[in-house]
């Protein structure tokens, strides 16, 4: 993460580290500052990032940390901190755990103690957005609306519903830029996504892919909507204690081809802007349950990552029938204590309707 020749966003970013260590050499604590420059000035003000973050459970030891990452921020021309996040994309690592500390983790997603909270608040940070995980049984059906929306547009013209099955990388990963294109484009700071990039996010899911749940809807052999979802991978490296020499992949292989994972992990949920409000979200999940649910290859999926700025994906998940039962949250510290706090903009909603505080 941290080696400029693996990591290109610190060819023209910056990143820095501290380890807290207590009177008697233990350390007590460590934290990461960095900025991203791709990001850094989309902001309301030049915006860095905090994270790696981990301490004991101390108000003083956990300042001190804060604050290292805070004036060397501030000393680059940065005005905000966002954390604990990752110095990368918002899909992986981002955020911090607030409700639910008993279930199992996800892979790739952050765990830490319940006082984390009290530490970021106390030290002056404030909630930016929610990210909520929702879950639902993979063995129950879906709604009937959902079975009708399936029949209706799939009797229309140039529509059709299929897997990855069958499929190159190549094409897969030109399915899930143009998808991801489309439907995207109303975020905050969204960047076209480059081919280059696509087809290497789709290689390094490959080893690890079933492709039974990874989804596309086309029309005229364009791809206008997609559900990936991946087997939960926590379920299997608990088998290889994190050591992924010849014989920790020969384990990882076997168990993932022989039904030890039993919950997948919805990552990418989209239907390209012109499409949505149509019905194509109950495409991709009736298509789902008709190969998945059917066949009972998995006990339960997980909704990962819904921003609470997006109501329309969490209407859809609701309308799937899932709960949530797990929150992660992005905080940020404003440097200028006197300056009102905005949460994230709600996506669809006027400017005027951010939510102000003081």
């Amino acid at each position: 993460v941290f080696d400029p020749g693996k990591n290109k966003l610190l060819r023209d970013g910056e990143a820095e580290r501290w380890v807290l260590y207590d009177d008697a050499g233990v350390p007590i604590g460590r934290v990461a500052a960095f900025i991203n420059a791709k990001t850094a000035h989309t902001e309301a003000q030049p915006t860095g990032g905090m994270g790696f973050f981990e301490c004991i459970n101390d108000q003083k030891a956990a300042d001190i940390l804060l604050d290292a990452s805070r004036d060397w921020l501030k000393e680059r021309g940065m005005e905000a901190m966002d954390g604990p996040i990752n110095l990368g994309d918002r899909n992986m690592f981002w955020g911090l755990l607030v409700e639910n500390f008993t279930d199992p983790p996800l892979y790739g997603t952050n765990y830490n103690p319940p006082f984390y909270k009290d530490l970021l608040e106390r030290y002056g940070f404030q909630e930016y957005f929610k990210q909520l995980f929702f879950k639902r049984s993979a063995l129950e059906g879906v709604s009937p609306l959902f079975h009708r929306k399936y029949r209706q547009l799939m009797n229309e013209p140039g529509y059709r519903v299929t897997d990855a099955r069958g499929r190159s990388t190549e094409q897969i990963a030109e399915d899930f830029r143009t998808v991801l294109n489309a439907a995207w484009v109303d975020h905050d700071n969204f960047k076209p996504m480059e081919q280059a990039t696509a087809l290497k996010i789709v290689k390094s899911m490959k080893p690890v892919m079933d492709p039974r749940l990874v989804v596309f809807v086309y029309h005229d052999d364009r791809a206008i909507a997609m559900y990936i979802s991946l087997p939960e991978l926590n379920e299997i490296f608990r088998y290889v204690n994190g050591d992924l020499n010849w014989w920790g992949k020969l384990k990882f292989l076997w168990h993932k081809r022989t039904g030890t994972v039993k919950n997948m992990t919805g990552i990418v949920f989209g239907v390209a802007k012109e499409y949505q409000g149509k019905g194509f979200e109950g495409v991709l999940i009736v298509y789902a349950e008709k190969h998945i649910v059917e066949k009972k290859l998995y006990r339960d999926t997980v909704l990962t990552w819904i921003g609470d700025f997006n109501p329309k994906m969490i209407r859809v998940c609701q309308n799937l029938g899932a709960e949530n039962y797990r929150t992660l949250a992005t905080y940020r510290y404003l440097f200028d204590r006197n300056k009102p706090f905005e949460r994230h903009p709600v996506i669809g909603a006027e400017p005027s309707g951010r939510e102000a505080t003081g």
